[in-house]
């Protein structure tokens, strides 16, 4: 794991009855590849893993593995409320062939600053899959701070943040202060291109869901130092990527891989679709950014790197 690169938070694909629509999952995880991602992370919210069992997870995962073979690694997503379940989901991960693990702090109890450290630690050692941790305390209500991160680089297999605070100022805090030892993944769809401009590594996108190739164009173009291009064509796509920052972005993001041709806008219970005016205004986002798609330039060309 290098931890560089567009590295999709999936959708899980359902059908009206709430079983697991794996034929519309695996087509949105070809048009990922076909775009050029650079892994795939599976059971994150995004991927409705509240609503999932473990064997779900399991099963999704093997077949996500199956199905990409080998072409970039597929990385779970652990959110626990008991450390030995962590543990557990850690261990299994692995032994099912994932590549790595998102892992959020504890679930529903808001630890503190010795049992976060105790938490991410005991997953740590339990493992030798690479770690990413997620720092979100807007939805979680825990921050991961510099602190505690001083006494997870005691671990080698962590090795990456997926930094979601909305404190763009952080992104150079943890460079100042670790380097290239922490990989910084921007975490939140509407900082994503102010991220890797002040350094970040990489992107976990919500949209690229349903905009893949616009998703990696604007990664590429950026590390290429070709600002204006990529500038165009986030611009065009901050409508869009506002649709993840609210508390409906599952039904949003499904919603929009549903006009695509990339998913449907099913989801599972307590979550419902979208009805009435909330789905027509969001459905009228997503329709006009469709009508106003921009052109992909060319990504192949050679120009100096930021970082």
């Amino acid at each position: 794991m290098n931890w560089n690169g567009v590295y999709p938070a999936l959708t899980t694909k359902f059908y009206t009855d709430g079983a697991i629509d794996y034929e519309t999952f695996l087509l949105n995880v070809d048009a990922q590849l076909e775009a050029g991602v650079d892994g795939i992370i599976l059971g994150g919210t995004l991927g409705e893993a509240s609503v999932l069992t473990t064997s779900e997870k399991q099963e999704l995962t093997e077949r996500t593995i199956a199905h990409v073979g080998g072409n970039v690694p597929v990385i779970l997503n652990i959110a626990e409320g008991a450390t030995h379940e962590a543990v557990n989901r850690a261990r299994e991960a692995e032994a099912i062939g994932a590549k790595g693990l998102m892992l959020l702090p504890p679930m529903r109890y808001v630890a503190d600053h010795r049992e976060v450290v105790t938490y991410f630690k005991a997953v740590a050692e339990s493992t030798s899959l690479p770690i990413m941790i997620y720092n979100n305390p807007t939805d979680y209500k825990i921050q991961v701070t510099l602190e505690i991160f001083d006494e997870l680089i005691q671990h080698d297999n962590i090795q990456a943040v997926k930094e979601s605070t909305r404190d763009i100022s952080n992104v150079t805090r943890m460079i100042n202060r670790y380097g290239d030892r922490i990989k910084i993944l921007c975490g939140v769809d509407t900082l994503a291109m102010e991220s890797l401009l002040m350094g970040a590594h990489g992107w976990v996108a919500g949209l690229v869901c349903a905009f893949p190739k616009e998703t990696v164009a604007i990664y590429k173009l950026v590390q290429a130092g070709r600002i204006q291009e990529a500038l165009a064509i986030y611009r065009w796509f901050l409508p869009l990527l506002e649709l993840d920052i609210v508390p409906k972005l599952v039904q949003n993001i499904k919603l929009a891989e549903q006009q695509v041709g990339l998913g449907t806008e099913h989801v599972r219970a307590p979550r419902l679709p979208l009805i009435g005016e909330e789905r027509e205004r969001v459905l009228a986002i997503i329709d006009e950014s469709i009508r106003n798609r921009p052109a992909i330039p060319n990504l192949t060309e050679s120009a100096h790197a930021l970082h």
